[in-house]
């Protein structure tokens, strides 16, 4: 089968050309489409997991050599949590080239970070069926590239450092707590309160909560810098 003009130039974008277009118009066809002659991305999803995890272990230890277990686990959980797969996703424009179901296209699935995280993995298991390991190694690195160079100082984040803190003084870990959600079901906005046990907090709002925890574990670090 031919690719759509949409597709050929998401191809490009990936940089790897399919030898069976079949492969990637699947890895593109969300479960709210599928159907008993069209089917959907979800086996490629569980495929490409595990695809993108042994290329980024790999990557991770030929990129820090005297790194410790300890060490190399959060960096990896930090590349290959589905948020970072729908980021790489935003950024190859790969929402505009998906096909979704009616009901999901009208309630923003093009942009929602699970679907895109989705496909994000079943295109891995695409090319790395369509190319074998080599092409789908290639096209992971050209694209988490920097991730893998910085993923030191990711995976040192907020919440972490936050914990760390409340440690070192003896102090059990901080509490998130969600205090409100708002927004429409496809949009939804979180508003997360992180706090210490001596009564600190801080509270920051985001589209998801892991990011509002992060925000608000940011704020409380601030301002424990600034009364300590």
């Amino acid at each position: 089968m031919k690719l759509s003009k949409d597709l050929d130039h998401f191809s490009t974008r990936l940089g790897y050309r399919f030898a069976d277009p079949d492969l990637l118009i699947k890895s593109m066809t969300h479960s709210s489409l599928s159907s008993a002659t069209r089917e959907d991305n979800q086996r490629l999803e569980f495929l490409g997991d595990r695809v993108l995890g042994l290329v980024i272990a790999n990557a991770l230890i030929d990129h820090d050599s005297e790194a410790q277990e300890g060490q190399l686990a959060p960096r990896f959980n930090s590349l290959v949590r589905k948020e970072a797969c729908a980021e790489v996703a935003q950024e190859i424009g790969l929402g505009e080239v998906l096909k979704l179901g009616r009901s999901e296209m009208l309630s923003g699935g093009r942009r929602k970070q699970a679907i895109l995280g989705d496909a994000m993995e079943a295109v891995i298991a695409a090319v790395y069926l369509d190319g074998g390991f080599d092409a789908a190694r290639a096209m992971i690195l050209r694209l988490w590239g920097a991730r893998v160079a910085n993923a030191a100082d990711d995976a040192r984040d907020a919440k972490t450092t936050l914990q760390e803190w409340a440690q070192a003084r003896k102090l059990p870990p901080p509490q998130y707590i969600e205090v409100a959600r708002s927004g429409p079901d496809h949009a939804p906005v979180f508003s997360i309160e992180v706090r210490l046990e001596t009564g600190q907090s801080a509270q920051a709002s985001a589209p998801s909560k892991r990011a509002a925890s992060q925000e608000a574990a940011a704020l409380l670090l601030k301002e424990l810098e600034t009364t300590s």
